[in-house]
C-alpha cells in the first residue's frame, strides 16, 4: 500500500511525536509498503535549525516544508507557525500521487483536517491518531473560550476529521470516552497507547554517571522532570518545591525538554536564583537513557482538566528505567492506573496541585528509604506499553483499513 504520514516533526527531530511517528513508518516500511511524510523542515524546539529539504531515509521518502519560524514566545506566534504550515502542507499534498492510507496526527492541531479533505479522494482511507484533543486543549489551557467564534469553527473541523476517518486511533481509555461523546461510532475507535523506547531505553549506569558529571549533579540527589513543559502539565507546584528546597544543598531539581513553559520555567529559576535548578534541552533519543538514569526521582505531571485530552507516554520511559517517581495531578487517570498495576514493582508517591509541602515530604522519603542510584526491576505491566506489543497492533488497524478497500497488504 501506498501510505501517507501527515505530522509537523519527524526524523531526526527528538520530539515526542516524531519519534513515534519514525517507529511507525520503519515499520510500515519493513512490512513493504510505500511510504512518504510530509512533516516540518524546522527542529520543533529550535525554529533556526532547519532540515534536508528531501531525502529517502531507510526506504522512506520524506518532503520537509518550510513554514514561518516564529517560534512559542506568543500564541500568535505560534498560530501563525501553525498556519503556514499548514498552507505549504497544502501545496505539498497537491504535487503528490493518491494514497491509499492517509494518516494524521496532531501537530500542528487540526492537521487531520487537510489529511481527511486529502483522503476524499476516491480509494483513499484517513486514519486519525490523536496525540492530543483539539479544540478540547486549547479550552481547558485557557486558550479559546467557550462559545467563542474560533472555538465553534475549529470544534467543527475536528468533527469533520472525526467523522471523516475510517479509523480513530486514541491513545488511552479517558481519550477514547471523550472522543464516542462528541458522537463518534465507538467501533471505528480504538485505544493503542504509545509505546515505551524499548531499545533505547533501560537503567544505564555508565550513562548515569557520565550524564551527572556534564552536567555538575555529582553527589545531587536529583529530581527530574522530563518532557514537555506545557500548560497541560503545570509546573508551579514543581517549582514551589524547588524554591522552598533552595536551602538543601544535596537536591537537585533538573527540568530537561522545551515547549511554550520552558523558557518561563527557567526565568522562574533565575528571578529567584535558585542555585538549585538545572534546565537542559530536549535530549537527542540516543541519550535518553542516560539522563533518565541520572535521576534520583522522576516527576510526572498532569493538569486537573486534561485527562482524556493528552496522554503522558513520558510514564513508560521512567518506569522502563526503574526509577522512584512521584505523579502530580489528578485520579483517577491513565497515570493512576497504571501506577496502581506497579504497586510492589516499583516506589512511586501522588500528591495534588498545590501541595508543594506534600511533594517535598516525597522527595524526602523517597531519598532516606532508597540509596542513591538504586533501581527497581521494570515492572511486568511495561509489556504491554512495549514498542513490540503495541507498534504491530497500530500498524494491523492501518493495514486492515487499506485491505478493506481492496489494496494488497
Amino acid at each position: 500500500m501506498r501510505i501517507l504520514l501527515l505530522n509537523q516533526t519527524f526524523f531526526p527531530d527528538v520530539a515526542s511525536s516524531g519519534q513515534h511517528l519514525t517507529d511507525l513508518a520503519l515499520g510500515l516500511a519493513e512490512r513493504g509498503h510505500q511510504v512518504t511524510v510530509v512533516t516540518s523542515r524546522r527542529a520543533y524546539d529550535d525554529p533556526r535549525k532547519l532540515f534536508q529539504r528531501r531525502e529517502t531515509w531507510q526506504g522512506i521518502r520524506i518532503f520537509r516544508i518550510l513554514n514561518s519560524g516564529l517560534g512559542k514566545q506568543a500564541k500568535w506566534r505560534r498560530a501563525a507557525d501553525f498556519g503556514t504550515f499548514m498552507l505549504s502542507c497544502c501545496f505539498r499534498l497537491a504535487l503528490l500521487p493518491k494514497s491509499d492510507v492517509v494518516v494524521a496526527m496532531t501537530s500542528p492541531p487540526l492537521i487531520s483536517f487537510i489529511g481527511a479533505l486529502y483522503a476524499r479522494f476516491p480509494g483513499s482511507k484517513l486514519c486519525y491518531w490523536v496525540m492530543d484533543l483539539n479544540p478540547d486543549e486549547a479550552l481547558a489551557a485557557g486558550w479559546l473560550s467557550p462559545g467563542s467564534l474560533p472555538a465553534r469553527c475549529l470544534e467543527r473541523l475536528s468533527r469533520f476529521s472525526f467523522h471523516q476517518a475510517s479509523a480513530v486511533i486514541a491513545l488511552d481509555r479517558f481519550m477514547q470516552q471523550r472522543i464516542v461523546a462528541k458522537g463518534i461510532q465507538l467501533d471505528k475507535t480504538c485505544a493503542i497507547a504509545p509505546w515505551s523506547h524499548d531499545s533505547e531505553v533501560r537503567f544505564d549506569p555508565e550513562g548515569r554517571v557520565r550524564f551527572r558529571k556534564a552536567h555538575g549533579l555529582d553527589g545531587k540527589w536529583v529530581v527530574m522532570y522530563s518532557g514537555n513543559h506545557s500548560p497541560c502539565h503545570p509546573l508551579d507546584t514543581v517549582l514551589q518545591a524547588a524554591q522552598k528546597m533552595a536551602g538543601n544543598s544535596e537536591v537537585a531539581f533538573c527540568f530537561i525538554g522545551g515547549g511554550s513553559e520552558f523558557n518561563r520555567v527557567k526565568k522562574f529559576a533565575q528571578d529567584h536564583r535558585l542555585a538549585n535548578v538545572l534546565c537542559l534541552p530536549y535530549q537527542p533519543i540516543s541519550h535518553l537513557a542516560a539522563s533518565l538514569s541520572a535521576a534520583d526521582v522522576h516527576l510526572v505531571v498532569m493538569g486537573e482538566p486534561f485527562v482524556g485530552i493528552i496522554h503522558p507516554c513520558k510514564l513508560y520511559n521512567v518506569i522502563r528505567v526503574g526509577s522512584p517517581l512521584i505523579y502530580i495531578g489528578p485520579t483517577p487517570s491513565h497515570i493512576s492506573e497504571v501506577l496502581g498495576q506497579i504497586d510492589g514493582h516499583a516506589q512511586w508517591r501522588a500528591a495534588a496541585h498545590g501541595q508543594a509541602d506534600l511533594v517535598i515530604r516525597h522527595i524526602l522519603e523517597i531519598k532516606q528509604s532508597m540509596p542513591r542510584g538504586a533501581r527497581a526491576q521494570p515492572a511486568p505491566v511495561l509489556e504491554a506499553f512495549s514498542k513490540n506489543t503495541l507498534l504491530p497492533q497500530l500498524i494491523a488497524v492501518l493495514e486492515s483499513r487499506g485491505a478493506s478497500r481492496g489494496h494488497s497488504v
